[in-house]
């Protein structure tokens, strides 16, 4: 097995374990508070330093791993050294006085955020932010301790940060149930800081030092400025997304935050398992292909990612909205978030799932373009996608209310991705677009004979099966486990090339 197929079956495993916590943490959310006020200010306040600085940091970690690369074969080891230190003191110094204006301007980011936050719930925010702003100071350093981990070779340890991560949000969720509710915000403080304590031993492990070394004015520093500016516009007009979108939800009363932040966690959970980990494991390795000029090998990496994406969401968008309403009962129906809560997250669930494949394709193509140091195309066709999803929101909301916003969401990432497609045919030609097309549509047809034999399953099993949790569970993962199988089946009849590859991984796995 090639180290790339480990790293990613690794990552992947690791990931899936993390998000499940994750998912215990979103479940002590809810069923301590259910969708409420104070889960709507929470979830308001901890976006706020993650949307605040993930713009720049996401930005920094992408363009750093390319001119990573290049430093170290220009001038070696040491100087690549000297090199991360310089932006990680730069990030410090960043991130410190941008935690302290958000704290003194905590009140009107907080109505940035969600313009409609009053009274009460408006005081709690303002609380929590003041509180977990600093965190962005340790959420900058993780992502570079993160992207230098990923250049050593190290996937493992980048996607463990999520245990140390939840586990302490969980403890102050539990604890801020006895009466002082900022001990949630104080526990995601620690949280947050965890992510880059996690990480820091290892990477000493891996070769790194810490220096006191500054310069700004250093040619490599330079360059990644003149190339993050583009990234930093084209992550951030995603966050600008959030905004809108949790700004506009405000507007339709208590708890259509957190419903809305119930969904996406969900499809969350699929793009954090399957996508994050393909492209962070994919975009070292395409970025050092692009340093050494290889274009053969680069067409079938970009060919291969793009078809095992389409191959692995496909099925779970089409099982997520057929099966929105038994997997949100499932996960969250219980405590605070009682039956009605259930429908409309149900209803936001397949609404985003109809973009799931989108939103995972923009994350492996905007790695492709970052890999061959182009900042500006993912940037404009981010811009593009924003501006059409503020204009759908404004318009859908009036119609379909919340769901009317996570329908945009997904409209405007499925327009983003094939302008994304067509800038990559103009930027390096030939790309696998006919084995993408080709898998694309064998992978949609058995999906949708997937998809309704799914639906007809979980109704037999339901009428069939008393009222209950465990027979719920017995008829939702009994209807997944015969789609899974029809759509395996189909897809190794049709003959689509990347099942041998994830056959011979899992092959090569358990012969070893």
């Amino acid at each position: 097995m090639s180290k790339v197929a480990k790293a990613t079956i690794g990552l992947m495993i690791v990931t899936m374990l993390s998000k499940v916590l994750g998912f215990s943490r979103e479940l002590a959310l809810t069923y301590v508070y259910g969708a409420t006020g104070p889960a709507d200010a929470y979830i308001t306040a901890v976006s706020i330093p993650t949307i605040l600085f993930a713009s720049v940091a996401t930005a920094l970690a992408t363009t750093f791993i390319p001119i990573f690369y290049e430093v170290d074969k220009i001038d070696g080891r040491e100087r690549s050294i000297k090199f991360t230190n310089n932006v990680f003191n730069i990030l410090v110094i960043l991130s410190t006085m941008i935690a302290i204006i958000g704290f003194i301007f905590a009140e009107p980011l907080v109505k940035v955020f969600a313009m409609n936050f009053s009274g009460e719930k408006l005081i709690l925010a303002v609380s929590f932010t003041r509180i977990m702003i600093f965190g962005l100071i340790f959420i900058a350093l993780s992502y570079i301790m993160t992207a230098y981990l990923q250049i050593s070779g190290n996937f493992t340890i980048p996607g463990m940060i999520g245990f140390p991560y939840n586990i302490f949000i969980i403890g102050g969720i539990i604890l801020s149930a006895n009466g002082n509710i900022n001990i949630m915000a104080i526990g995601t403080l620690i949280a947050m800081s965890s992510q880059f304590l996690f990480q820091l031993p290892f990477a000493i492990k891996n070769g790194y030092r810490y220096i006191p070394y500054i310069n700004i004015k250093d040619q490599y520093i330079k360059k990644m400025l003149g190339l993050i500016i583009p990234v930093f516009i084209g992550v951030g007009v995603n966050q600008i997304n959030s905004i809108v979108d949790r700004s506009l939800a405000s507007t339709l009363g208590d708890g259509f935050i957190t419903i809305l932040n119930s969904a996406n966690r969900l499809n969350g959970f699929v793009v954090g398992i399957f996508i994050v980990t393909i492209a962070s494991v994919i975009y070292p390795a395409l970025s050092k292909l692009s340093n050494d000029d290889d274009k053969e090998k680069f067409v079938t990496s970009v060919a291969q990612s793009v078809n095992t994406v389409v191959l692995l969401i496909i099925p779970i968008s089409a099982g997520a909205i057929v099966l929105a309403e038994p997997v949100v009962r499932i996960v969250f129906e219980r405590g605070a978030f009682d039956v009605e809560a259930t429908k409309m997250t149900a209803i936001a669930l397949a609404c985003y799932s109809i973009g799931m494949i989108a939103v995972g394709l923009r994350e492996i193509l905007n790695k492709v373009f970052y890999s061959l140091q182009d900042t500006k195309t993912p940037m404009i066709n981010g811009a593009l996608a924003m501006g059409m999803n503020i204009v759908l929101n404004i318009i859908l909301i009036k119609y379909l209310g919340h769901a009317g916003l996570a329908l945009a969401t997904s409209i405007s990432a499925l327009i983003c991705i094939v302008l994304l497609f067509r800038s990559l045919k103009k930027k390096i030609g030939y790309f696998g677009q006919d084995k993408i097309l080709n898998t694309m549509v064998k992978s949609l047809i058995a999906a949708v004979c997937m998809g309704i034999v799914t639906m007809l399953t979980y109704k037999l099993l339901s009428n069939v099966l008393d009222v209950g949790f465990i027979q719920e569970a017995v008829s939702l993962f009994g209807s997944i486990g015969l789609g899974a199988i029809v759509y395996t089946g189909l897809v190794v009849l049709l003959k689509v090339e990347e099942v041998n590859i994830v056959v011979n991984m899992v092959k090569s796995k358990l012969n070893r």
